[in-house]
């Protein structure tokens, strides 16, 4: 049977994804549902907090740990947009260009920041430090032009701004978000995405005992 072009052609990684002290993680991640396969979203999560995106060999792990399909873990991972399903930066900026932030310049703040970033950077700038993406809301109409760095809101950002946020993001020093604080890099997100504080504390507690 042939294999169609976009699977064919999608990024993956060698295996081992997930070593054995992130699959006893995931076992204590899996005992918090009363149904296994309820765990997949965190688990895609922590597959991501090690890789910085989600590859194919992921989504087997995952599904083998949950003891379901590929095919059933991948129509999850394809529908969440905060599950990377190819190599991107350590920081993902989004943009919202829904109506509301287009009429105050949120369209032209998407295009400034593709200037800045270069036309890479809707995959990975070369640096693999930023990933530029539209999005459709943010929900924060008020609040408007919005964008978030790694999930954590930014309100009436300006063409200025924003580039003294890049600089500031390259520099290593990410600048507070008026609400949320600072944003860590994509694979710190993940993990806390993933519940993976609560776990480690959870298995320092057994270590102990």
């Amino acid at each position: 049977m042939s294999v169609p072009a976009a699977s064919a052609q999608r990024d993956d990684v060698p295996g081992p994804v997930l070593d054995e002290e992130k699959r006893r993680m995931a076992e204590v991640i899996c005992a918090k549902y009363p149904t296994r396969r309820s765990a997949l979203l965190p688990l895609l999560y922590l597959v991501q907090s090690e890789v910085g995106w989600v590859p194919r060999q992921g989504m087997r792990e995952v599904a083998e740990i949950l003891g379901i399909t590929t095919a059933e873990v991948e129509a999850v991972a394809t529908f969440y947009t905060m599950l990377k399903l190819r190599p991107c930066g350590r920081y993902v900026i989004s943009v919202c260009t829904n109506p509301s932030c287009a009429l105050l310049g949120g369209r032209r703040l998407f295009e400034h920041a593709s200037e800045v970033l270069g036309e890479a950077a809707t995959r990975a700038t070369e640096d693999g430090v930023f990933t530029l993406e539209e999005e459709e809301c943010l929900a924060a109409c008020d609040q408007a032009p919005v964008l978030t760095v790694n999930y954590v809101y930014y309100d009436k950002v300006t063409e200025e701004r924003l580039d003294r946020m890049i600089e500031s993001i390259r520099a290593g020093d990410v600048p507070p978000a008026p609400r949320g604080g600072v944003p860590g890099d994509l694979k710190e997100i993940s993990r806390t995405l993933a519940g993976v504080t609560t776990v480690d504390r959870k298995l320092k507690g057994k270590a102990r005992a």
